[in-house]
């Protein structure tokens, strides 16, 4: 037979090993929390940053096509997002393939963005074969879907291919306005 204190010794040592007391649940669950409250705005911040990141890039994408498009097929700057992307192999004025579909065609989304495409400054001649006449410039922009949570900033591009920024995220009102924004470092 075993003595009475060697005996509740083991039960004791049994009903510590068998789980969690209510208190360190706690403890855990609040470090927990801590934890995700410190990390969560981060990753919000690092989202809309890598958001805004690429609505640059394909503010870039849209300004080198365009001038490529100008360049390839004598038409001015491409009248309209659908003229620069198209579905036919090789390319032509009127679906140039240099842009992807999913910006050449409605919702024209990316990223948290809406993108916008406009020419400007009339009517470029006529470049043979092709249904529309392009434009002496453009205007492309890029807006925040969801302000302050998908980006903050929008940005624009014209003619020249110099990107501006707008840190209160609307579209510019034409490509004066484009042009009065801050230059994106």
């Amino acid at each position: 037979m075993q003595p009475e204190h060697n005996k509740n010794a083991k039960q004791s040592t049994r009903s510590r090993n068998e789980g969690f007391t209510l208190i360190e649940l706690l403890v855990v669950v609040a470090i927990i929390l801590i934890i995700a409250g410190i990390s969560i705005p981060n990753l919000l911040r690092s989202r809309m940053a890598a958001n805004e990141a690429s609505a640059v890039a394909i503010l870039r994408t849209i300004g080198t096509a365009s001038v490529v498009y100008n360049s390839t097929f004598n038409n001015g700057y491409p009248p309209s997002f659908a003229t620069l992307g198209g579905t036919v192999s090789p390319g032509t004025c009127d679906g140039a393939l240099l842009i992807s579909n999913t910006l050449a065609n409605p919702p024209r989304q990316h990223s948290g963005y809406g993108f916008t495409y406009a020419g400007v400054g009339g009517n470029a001649p006529l470049g043979v074969g092709c249904g529309a006449p392009g434009f002496n410039g453009y205007l492309a922009y890029a807006v925040p879907l969801y302000a302050g949570t998908t980006g903050e900033r929008s940005f624009c591009s014209d003619t020249p291919g110099v990107i501006h920024v707008d840190v209160s995220g609307q579209a510019p009102a034409d490509e004066n306005a484009c042009d009065a924004l801050a230059v994106l470092q």
